[in-house]
């Protein structure tokens, strides 16, 4: 798993996972994501396009990152997500607090 976080304007960074998000590489995620938070992100975009396979430990490390941002006064989207991720989300019913956003643009400008 690949992470790259990319800060944007004050307070938002988009988030980019490439890989598998599962048993693996979600600590990482889950890391990575709470680093950008306690460095002032609380507004975040996790850009799922390059993910071709989620578990339910990635899902927690999500959900770990949602939690996070909302403590913090801020929100975290995904953009991008690929079908096998959509229907997970679907699955277990987190597309209504995790929602997908066709774009990292449209999911940015919300904020």
């Amino acid at each position: 798993m690949q992470v790259v976080v990319t800060p944007q304007s004050r307070g938002t960074a988009v988030v980019e996972l490439s890989g598998r998000l599962d048993l693996l590489s979600a600590a990482e995620v889950r890391q990575q994501i709470s680093t950008a938070v306690a460095d002032g992100n609380q507004r975040l975009v996790v850009d799922m396009s390059g993910v071709e396979f989620i578990d339910s430990t990635g899902l927690g490390s999500l959900v770990s990152g949602l939690k996070a941002t909302r403590l913090a006064g801020g929100d975290l989207r995904l953009a991008r997500p690929g079908e096998q991720v959509r229907t997970i989300l679907k699955l277990t019913t987190l597309d209504r607090v995790l929602k997908p956003y066709e774009t990292t643009e449209e999911a940015l400008a919300g904020y």
